[in-house]
């Protein structure tokens, strides 16, 4: 029997080790400074998906977010080191998603878990356009059909 090699589905990981200024006065992360991590995180993802900052900067062509869904599970505090992973969760033509994980390094706690939708957009003219086409060849079982189920 032949075993079927696996999809490829772009992952990243990032870590953070929680400042005083990712804080509120309790020493508790303060829920924008979550918001932070999984930006940097999403920008290590684009550059995976081919948006990597130099080029976007060339193209002007960038990833912009038009929705986030966040769970705060449970607070991380100073001191605490934090592994984020995101995802390439879905797409269709013109959007997709990307979902995150933070959890804590040691007990490996659920901090939060987010989701964010985003699509290309032109600037300046600020048109979105359609996802690279490769990204069909690439990824097919992360793409989405016209009634939003996931086609692979």
């Amino acid at each position: 029997m032949q075993t079927l090699p696996q999809p490829v589905t772009p992952t990243v990981r990032t870590e953070v080790h929680v400042m005083f200024f990712d804080t509120d006065c309790a020493a508790v992360v303060h829920n924008m400074a979550y918001l932070r991590f999984i930006e940097t995180a999403r920008t290590y993802l684009a550059e995976q998906l081919g948006m990597g900052l130099a080029e976007m900067a060339k193209s002007s062509l960038f990833p912009v977010v038009a929705r986030t869904e966040i769970d705060y599970k449970k607070p991380a505090v100073l001191g605490d080191k934090l592994v984020i992973k995101g995802w390439l969760e879905s797409f269709d033509r013109s959007r997709f998603w990307c979902g995150f994980e933070i959890r804590r390094e040691g007990d490996d706690a659920l901090i939060v878990r987010s989701r964010q939708m985003l699509a290309l957009v032109q600037m300046p003219a600020g048109r979105p356009v359609r996802l690279p086409s490769e990204w069909q060849e690439s990824y097919p079982h992360l793409m989405r059909s016209a009634g939003g189920q996931t086609v692979g």
